[in-house]
């Protein structure tokens, strides 16, 4: 208590969730005194809208600063110290220790009740040159302004971008915008992790489309300056990757080190533990945000899932507890959307990869779907194809969900997200009422159609074989000689392009030339983006036909699959006055 007799709460850290649990307390509890301690200069401001701020599509910088410590104190009587950095929590004593930036003043304060919102920071890994000047991370407004500045100051031709997750990806897009030619250097096989494969192709594309220089399953082995400013990236392979300006953007890390340093209990990746009320091991210390562990809300596992929307909800139920509530936090799904150059990009629940590393089988414990939709009625102008994937078990309860296109992925995972938050099923999706009307969408939604699709596989109406599993059976000439790849496009479709050896039978034409199909082999049938593949499976498995399943997707996706085999770099996509990074081979 202060001398007034008054609760104190001390909250440190006030970006995100500090700023969020301190306005929300204030307004639950007006007589308590709530002091904020953030140790740089800016609280409460849009650290996702920073990639915009530097590419241009956010011009006023002030936009992203969302609140000041004087605004905090006339409308919620917060006292915001700024430049006040939290060296030590002293659980016996209920004290903190905090540096005074400014003049190196350290002094103590006491707490009935303390919350730690302190975040997360970038990895930035012990790679030889790690630190040279030219290579920066993106997290805070101050790095926002270094970046800014150079790339005013020294108009750099070309920049390096190490890492594909979401930041990454919107940095590539902004420096681009910018004027900048880059290079993304991913380490893994594909950007943004939590995509699969086949659907992170499409970014593939996309990026490669652009312009941009994307190295993939390489990672940096060293950084060296060079003459002029430029900075030369040594990468695994011994290829290198010449820069003006490199950024960092391999991942975060929680900042967990006072409450570990206080004893209290962390988890291995440095997470601060827990309960569902957003207590820590100590009863009078609670944290919130990216530096704690959150439950998998699908898995039921503990994991780390570092996002601002989660943060801001445990910032509200801590503050909701904090006045007297019993409120819990009941896990995170992950949904998450990211602009990435002309596609969106967004997921909710995990992954296959996910299910795979936990031992799961397709078909057994999990099934999955790949669709093809119109983002609207496709007679509409405008509209584009949205690819969905789906991840279900065998009563229908949903695993996961992603999408990717250029117009309508957000809508439709935020539909499938909160039928997963209230426990729903495919089935549950077939039946959603959804907004209609043809410059918004079809009257069976893709969401619906999900619903219908998994509903088909459950019952044993349709089974689907992947782009890849094509390839594999294509490639394995025992495994090929066992299967008939059946295109049922129109004659125009097929002289267009096809899978090379396909047998071309038209839908119309198929029950007439069923003859022509050897029923002991495993058929895989080819439309466009799937309809007319099913149609046609429907009458091969109706008229004796055992062995039959449908590539999903269809050809146009399968062609993402492989577009590197279609790329035509003269074809005028990549703007030919923006500069590429020059890839070397090493020695």
């Amino acid at each position: 208590m202060d001398k007034n007799g008054k609760r104190r709460t001390l909250i440190i850290g006030g970006v995100a969730g500090g700023a969020t649990a301190a306005a929300r307390l204030r307004r639950r509890d007006n007589d308590r005194e709530i002091i904020v301690f953030e140790r740089g200069d800016y609280i409460s401001y849009a650290n996702c809208g920073l990639p915009y701020y530097i590419g241009g599509v956010i011009q006023d910088r002030n936009a992203l600063l969302l609140m000041n410590p004087g605004t905090m104190k006339a409308r919620f009587d917060i006292d915001v110290r700024t430049g006040n950095e939290v060296t030590a929590i002293h659980r016996e004593d209920k004290t903190i220790s905090v540096l005074e930036k400014k003049t190196g003043k350290i002094y103590e304060e006491p707490y009935d009740d303390l919350v730690i919102a302190t975040g997360s920071s970038p990895v930035v890994p012990p790679i030889p040159g790690i630190d040279g000047e030219g290579i920066y991370t993106l997290w805070t407004v101050p790095d926002t302004d270094r970046i800014k500045k150079m790339i005013e100051e020294k108009k750099p031709a070309t920049a390096a971008v190490i890492g594909g997750g979401f930041i990454g990806l919107e940095m590539a897009e902004n420096l681009h915008e910018a004027g900048i030619g880059v290079s993304v250097i991913e380490m893994q096989n594909q950007v943004m992790a939590p995509l699969d494969y086949e659907l992170a192709q499409l970014l593939h594309e996309n990026m490669t489309a652009n312009g941009v220089n994307l190295v993939l399953g390489d990672g940096v082995s060293s950084f060296n300056a060079l003459e002029g400013g430029s900075t030369l990236i040594t990468l695994s392979s011994g290829k290198t990757v010449r820069a003006d300006m490199v950024l960092l953007s391999i991942g975060v890390k929680p900042n967990s080190g006072l409450a570990g340093e206080a004893g209290l209990k962390l988890n291995s990746r440095g997470g601060i533990v827990t309960d569902s009320f957003m207590k820590t091991s100590d009863e009078n210390i609670y944290a919130v945000g990216d530096a704690v562990e959150v439950e998998n809300f699908v898995l039921e596992t503990p994991a780390m899932i570092p996002l601002a929307g989660p943060a801001n909800r445990q910032a509200r139920i801590c503050a909701d507890n904090l006045a007297g509530d019993k409120k819990e936090y009941h896990g995170t799904m992950g949904t998450s959307v990211a602009k990435v150059f002309d596609y969106s990009a967004a997921v909710t629940g995990v992954n296959e990869k996910t299910l795979r590393a936990m031992g799961k089988e397709k078909n057994k414990d999990y099934f999955s779907i790949l669709i093809s939709q119109r983002s609207h009625a496709g007679y509409y102008p405008g509209s584009t194809v949205l690819h969905l994937k789906m991840l279900f078990d065998r009563d229908g309860h949903l695993f996961g969900a992603q999408a990717v296109g250029p117009e309508g992925a957000d809508k439709r995972i935020d539909v499938i997200a909160s039928v997963m938050r209230s426990h729903g099923t495919i089935y549950d999706l077939e039946e959603l009422e959804l907004a209609y009307a043809p410059p918004f969408s079809s009257a069976k939604d893709p969401v619906n159609m999900l619903g219908f699709v998994a509903e088909n596989v459950l019952d044993g109406l349709v089974a689907f074989i992947s782009c890849a599993g094509l390839d594999e059976m294509a490639a394995d000439a025992e495994a090929a000689k066992d299967m008939t790849i059946l295109d049922v496009r129109e004659d125009g479709e097929f002289a267009e392009y096809h899978i090379p050896g396909s047998v071309h039978i038209p839908l119309g034409k198929l029950r007439e030339r069923l003859g022509e199909i050897d029923k002991d082999k495993l058929t895989a049938v080819i439309c466009a983006a799937g309809i007319r593949a099913y149609n046609g499976a429907r009458i091969l498995m109706q008229n004796g036909f055992s062995r039959v399943q449908v590539m999903e997707g269809g050809i146009n996706f399968y062609k993402t699959q492989h577009y590197r085999d279609f790329a035509d770099e003269s074809s005028g996509n990549i703007p030919s006055e923006i500069p590429v990074c020059p890839l070397d081979q090493g020695k």
